[in-house]
Order: structure tokens, then C-alpha cells, then sequence
């Protein structure tokens, strides 16, 4: 995968659209957020994101730095969530995905700690 792929990632993430998304996605494809439940498949993943989309009022990735091994990508990103009060708060993530050989993802992790985002 390409650097300006891993960017196009970020940007249907950024865009707030789960369908977008889910057809970066193999049918067969898990999600696993943070320490949530795996998720499993297309149509579970996008409502999962949908679910998540409805309590911020958006976000925006800055890729720092990408590694990749073989179909492996880890993008370490510094991500800045609008709050449903308006305010917006940055945090480190780092994502992991696995793609196969016609380029849909199959395995996607985030690990972030979302504490910020929903602090009182």
C-alpha cells in the first residue's frame, strides 16, 4: 500500500461516512476499537462507526509517521475530534490494518484513548 493510500484511508475515515468506509473493507473484515468488541463485517463495522459518528461532531487525522511491512500498515496519527459541545480535542492513535493482494483491508485496529473527547 502506498503512502498517498494510507492518506486516502485517513481522508474516507475524516469524512464521516460509514459506507465510504466500508468499502475500503473485505466483506469479511473486523474492526477492533480501543478495548471494544471486535466487530465483524462490512455492514457491523459501518454501524458501528455510525454509532461512534453520533457522539462527536467530527475529526480529522494528521498522519506522523507510517510503517509498512508486507500487506501490514501501522500509522501512528495525531487525530483532533470535534465534541458535541463544540471544542476540539487531539489525541495519539495509532492504527494497524492488514490488506490482501486487491487492496481491501481485512483487519483494522485503533489503539486511542478517547478519555479526552468525553471529559465533562
Amino acid at each position: 500500500m502506498t503512502d498517498d493510500a494510507v492518506r486516502r484511508v485517513f481522508q474516507v475515515v475524516d469524512s464521516f461516512d460509514p459506507d465510504e468506509f466500508a468499502r475500503l473493507l473485505a466483506e469479511d473484515a473486523t474492526l477492533v476499537f480501543g478495548n471494544a468488541e471486535p466487530l465483524a463485517g462490512r455492514e457491523a463495522i459501518a454501524a458501528g462507526l455510525r454509532a461512534f459518528y453520533s457522539t462527536i461532531g467530527g475529526l480529522r487525522h494528521r498522519i506522523v509517521r507510517i510503517w509498512q511491512v508486507d500487506a501490514d500498515v501501522i500509522a501512528e496519527t495525531e487525530v483532533t475530534y470535534r465534541r458535541l459541545d463544540g471544542k476540539d480535542v487531539s489525541a495519539v492513535a495509532v492504527s494497524i490494518w492488514h490488506t490482501r493482494d486487491d487492496g481491501l483491508i481485512t483487519d483494522y485496529r485503533i489503539f486511542v484513548d478517547l478519555t479526552p473527547v468525553y471529559a465533562v
